[in-house]
């Protein structure tokens, strides 16, 4: 069939049996009776574009192009956020729009209606934006560094003293935060810097989402930006203003004594703060609050009857303070404070979550040998720094039939302070190929998974030791002889081979690596668990050394 013309079978000229019309027959028809493209079976008709703009209805008008977009269809209205002191209201923020249109923070609320007529002007919530940002302290106290706080409403320090590395540098640490931001709908601007004062100030004055200020350099960093960001006094910075002081670093070729005498002393030291020649401790935020027994002594005391009183109660005032937390202790730490101000402590821990005084004080009765009182104790002071929920248990009914295991936790914890406090320890079974991987120690009380069902020695040694003088016939047969520890044994009976590989996903030296284990009974009844690295055939596997790993019975 040609391109562009001719007829097709389901047109309804070939239905109706007619001839094809001529091109004269189809333009004499009126527009209306005219066929379709499509009855007449064209195939590569041109077609108008799909966007051509549609002329006007009326007029024969050209479109005009729409205006262009403005603040309030991009932003809606303009937004401020006031606060009242006394009769007088203040900006305290001012959303984007609202800054184009020139508001600023610190504006008279009047001033800034008189300018703008459509405002929308809400009561700021100082509580709530500080509720907000203790939020962010304790999630980053919990997932970024141990040492967080709120700046003011508006920021919050970070230290990342020896933190950064864990999330592949400054860099990328600052982008995830600003991502993490972005996801709970802020924004935000970070600067790191080596003192707060200098990372406070570019962080809002820089104009940069991310800041990375090299050690050192914090004075010529902060030299052009406005004195505002030394987190000035109003009266402070209205002074410099009468002075004709805008830049921070139009403060720094002035004298010590004018300038703390036209400034305030304030004033030297933000400049010293942020310049890093004065220190400025973080008070980072407490996550938990550990609950805490003091007693202050009217008399030093030195006795053991003495100490042991005031222990008692110590361990009275913190058992109640755990019975309102719903809380159990598992460490104590108690503090004695001698006259000449050396301290002496005494920490105890518990297998279980306890608040049973009595069993709290045996425990520090046990540990009051270790304390020096020397010239005497003025103080003490006892702390739970870990605790976990405990509450009451419902207990079945028995008559005197009850299957009720013992608790055995009190004995534990008798024995964990005579010994050490990580003696007391159960094995459990984890999975691994490896024999030395397969077991693991995990706490007293805790209940150890299944064991396999191969067969393992008694006794395993912490590492493999190596054997010398072996005589064996490769591959598959057991040694005859071998010196193991300075004594030499021969081998009357040995059943094996059991083969393990090494595991490749830990270390890539294991890809290949073979171990074929040996059960083997010497001369003198004794019975050992040996291994030979290698399976004797091909050399990668091993370099076929043999070594002791346990013993049987």
């Amino acid at each position: 069939m040609p391109r562009g013309g001719g007829w097709r079978p389901g047109a309804r000229w070939a239905r109706d049996g007619a001839s094809r019309p001529s091109q004269s027959e189809i333009d004499a028809l009126p527009a209306h009776q005219r066929p379709t493209m499509r009855e007449m079976g064209r195939r590569s008709e041109s077609a108008e574009h799909p966007f051509k703009a549609i002329p006007a209805d009326e007029g024969g008008a050209s479109i005009q192009p729409a205006p262009a977009p403005t603040w309030k269809t991009l932003w809606g209205q303009p937004m401020i956020l006031i606060t009242r002191t006394g009769q007088r209201e203040m900006v305290t923020a001012a959303c984007p729009v609202a800054l184009e249109l020139g508001l600023r923070p610190g504006m008279a609320a009047a001033h800034a209606r008189a300018l703008v007529t459509d405002l929308d002007v809400r009561d700021a919530d100082p509580d709530a934006d500080r509720a907000w940002l203790d939020r962010l302290a304790l999630h980053a106290v919990g997932h970024w560094t141990p040492t967080a706080c709120p700046s003011s409403n508006d920021g919050m320090w970070l230290d990342l003293t020896g933190t950064t590395h864990l999330f592949g540098g400054e860099a990328r640490f600052c982008r995830r935060l600003l991502r993490f931001l972005e996801r709970l709908g802020f924004t935000g601007s970070i600067a790191i810097a080596g003192t707060p004062g200098a990372a406070h100030a570019l962080a809002r004055y820089s104009g940069e989402a991310i800041t990375l200020l090299p050690p050192g350099t914090e004075t010529k960093a902060i030299a052009d930006l406005p004195l505002t960001a030394l987190r000035l006094e109003p009266q402070a910075l209205l002074s410099a203003a009468r002075f004709g002081l805008e830049r921070i670093a139009d403060l720094y070729p002035m004298p010590r004594a004018p300038l703390a005498r036209r400034l305030g002393l304030a004033t030297v030291r933000r400049l010293d703060q942020a310049r890093g020649l004065v220190a400025e401790p973080i008070a980072p935020v407490v996550p938990f609050e550990a609950p805490r027994a003091e007693r202050r002594l009217l008399e030093p005391i030195g006795t053991a009857e003495a100490i042991t009183q005031v222990i008692g109660d110590l361990v009275d005032d913190l058992v109640v303070l755990l019975q309102e937390r719903g809380m159990g202790l598992r460490a104590a730490h108690l503090t004695c404070v001698i006259v000449d101000g050396t301290e002496q402590h005494v920490a105890i821990g518990t297998a279980r979550a306890t608040r049973d005084a009595r069993h709290l004080k045996r425990m520090l009765g046990m540990r009051i040998e270790r304390i020096d009182p020397g010239p005497g104790i003025e103080a003490m002071m006892l702390v739970a720094p870990r605790v976990e929920e405990l509450r009451a248990q419902t207990l079945e009914a028995g008559l005197g039939t009850s299957d009720r295991p013992p608790d055995i936790a009190p004995l534990i914890d008798q024995l964990a302070g005579r010994i050490e406090p990580d003696a007391p320890f159960r094995l459990s079974s984890h999975e691994s190929d490896v024999p030395e991987r397969a077991v693991r120690r995990v706490e007293a009380l805790a209940k150890p998974l299944g064991w396999p069902t191969w067969k393992r020695p008694v006794r395993m040694l912490r590492r493999p030791e190596l054997l010398s003088h072996v005589v064996a016939l490769l591959p598959d047969h057991p040694p005859r002889r071998f010196t193991w520890r300075g004594s030499d044994y021969r081998v009357v009976a040995g059943d094996g081979p059991e083969r393990i590989h090494g595991e490749w996903w830990r270390k890539p030296q294991e890809m290949w690596a073979v171990r074929d284990y040996f059960r083997v009974e010497a001369t003198g009844g004794e019975r050992f668990w040996i291994f030979r690295r290698g399976d004797g055939v091909d050399a990668p596997t091993g370099d076929l050394s043999w070594y002791m790993h346990g013993l049987f019975g």
